[in-house]
């Protein structure tokens, strides 16, 4: 394939030139000077010049500089700042450690901390020591601005937002994945630093590609549990640099972090939710062998809800699996369970985890609670939160959407009513409790219904060093 002639450009033929051209790079000069980048390129028929994803601008950068191979840079459009914090911080061994190790990787790589350990901090710290425009890519929009709020105060300037109906950049700007997906196309050459905060979103298909498009030669990535079901988190590390340093719950307990308790609590079923119980599992279950579905498969879920929709009998079997699936999650002796615990910790502030929206709402129309989900509007979002930060509001429902992204540090008892069998979103759950007090005891209860399909979710999502210990 031709590469495009540079002299004709008015440039040495020696040169190499290189574009920001809408997410990659483009990159044009004679063979001899691209010789050194030529791993990173692939010919583009419809343009008719070589491009490389713009991740790679870093290495092309240095690869040429090591060489000695003159360059034409269009495609940066970061600059060197001068970031301040007037507020003096003293960070923490592990952070000063997380912050090391990300420097000893050339400023590329992933930090693991828990929840709570002050993982903003080592951002701040990384901005810095790089003193260069800055992306924070977020998953929620509570935590964009959370991250809007604690930047503006640590440096004192004007910070970007990009997500919820903003669209302002700044040299400090937070976006979320969702918003930097579809700007990034246009503004993945603004910015020298990219931080990815609960970094473990990154490698999904589309996700991923928010580091992809970014030309950003320094990343860091945070996150308390880099581990994915799918096994992805290798493409993590390949968008993000290597794992730097990282520091488990334990560690940090008693010290750090609040001092925790773990209760699990076993619930059993009332005689006739029992029997209704037992029924609807057989009857899904029957289905399922009957069809020849193994559920230990990666297909056997997505075979069931596809045999489910095509007769009568499929759509009865789908609906005892959800009525199982109610009952061992929101039983009568569940909900009695939760009114033991509010009452036993009336004084002290709780958040409810359920696995879905409609227990959520049942503990919430119980009880009088109030209740986020995906579903709540962020207006209102913003003043339940508010409300729950200030403790006029010491009770709070959720489904999920706060496993990750609240900061509340007054926040000492947690509920896990129902959840799945994720292992970071049990660790996420406890994580919200966890932020230091001076005097705090939090207490992570875990309700399960005995003799159901509850235990063995129960048992896959503590394999985690935080719930090996013999509380509860």
């Amino acid at each position: 394939m031709p590469l495009l002639s540079a002299g004709k450009f008015g440039y040495p033929k020696t040169m190499v030139q290189i574009y920001f051209d809408q997410g990659t790079l483009k990159i044009e000069g004679t063979p001899e000077a691209l010789a050194p980048v030529a791993l990173y390129m692939r010919w583009d028929e419809r343009a008719e010049c070589y491009r490389a994803e713009a991740r790679y601008y870093g290495p092309i950068i240095l690869a040429l500089h090591r060489l000695k191979t003159p360059f034409d840079d269009q495609a940066r459009q970061f600059k060197p700042q001068q970031f301040h914090a007037p507020n003096e911080f003293s960070p923490r061994p592990h952070q000063q450690a997380s912050l090391d190790g990300w420097i000893q990787a050339q400023r590329n790589g992933v930090v693991v901390l828990p929840t709570g350990a002050g993982k903003t901090l080592v951002a701040r710290m990384a901005m810095l020591r790089t003193q260069r425009d800055t992306l924070i890519l977020v998953p929620t929009i509570n935590l964009m601005q959370q991250w809007h709020e604690q930047l503006k105060e640590a440096f004192g300037v004007a910070v970007g937002l990009l997500g919820g109906g903003e669209h302002q950049l700044e040299p400090i700007t937070v976006s979320t994945y969702d918003s930097a997906l579809i700007h990034m196309e246009n503004i993945g050459n603004r910015f020298g630093l990219l931080i990815c905060d609960e970094c473990h979103h990154l490698p999904a298909p589309s996700t991923r590609l928010a580091a992809v498009m970014s030309i950003a030669p320094f990343r860091l990535g945070l996150t308390a549990t880099p581990e994915r079901t799918d096994g992805q988190e290798s493409d993590l590390y390949d968008l993000l640099g290597p794992l730097c340093h990282r520091v488990e719950i334990n560690q940090l307990e008693g010290r750090f972090l609040a001092p925790y308790q773990l209760e699990h609590v076993p619930v059993t079923l009332d005689p006739d939710e029992r029997e209704a119980y037992d029924n609807a599992y057989e009857q899904y279950k029957s289905f399922a062998r009957s069809s020849g579905i193994n559920f230990g498969r990666k297909e056997g879920w997505s075979q069931f809800i596809m045999l489910c929709a095509r007769s009568k009998e499929g759509r009865a079997a789908y609906a005892a699996y959800r009525m199982q699936k109610k009952l061992a999650r929101a039983s009568r002796a569940k909900l009695r369970r939760v009114w033991e615990i509010l009452r036993l910790h009336r004084k002290e502030r709780i958040i409810l985890f359920t696995d879905d929206n409609a227990t959520a709402y049942a503990i919430g129309e119980t009880f009088f609670l109030p209740v986020i989900t995906h579903k709540t509007k962020l207006a209102e979002r913003k003043r339940l939160l508010d409300g729950f930060r200030e403790g006029s509001l010491p009770f709070l429902v959720n489904s999920r959407v706060l496993n990750e992204g609240v900061d509340v540090p007054d926040v000492s008892v947690g509920v896990i009513v129902s959840g799945s069998g994720s292992v970071r979103e049990h660790v996420q759950r406890l994580g919200r409790i966890l932020r230091p007090r001076e005097g705090k005891q939090a207490v992570l209860y875990e309700l399960v219904s005995e003799d159901t399909a509850e235990q063995f979710t129960s048992e896959r999502r503590r394999q985690h060093t935080a719930y090996q210990r013999g509380d509860g």
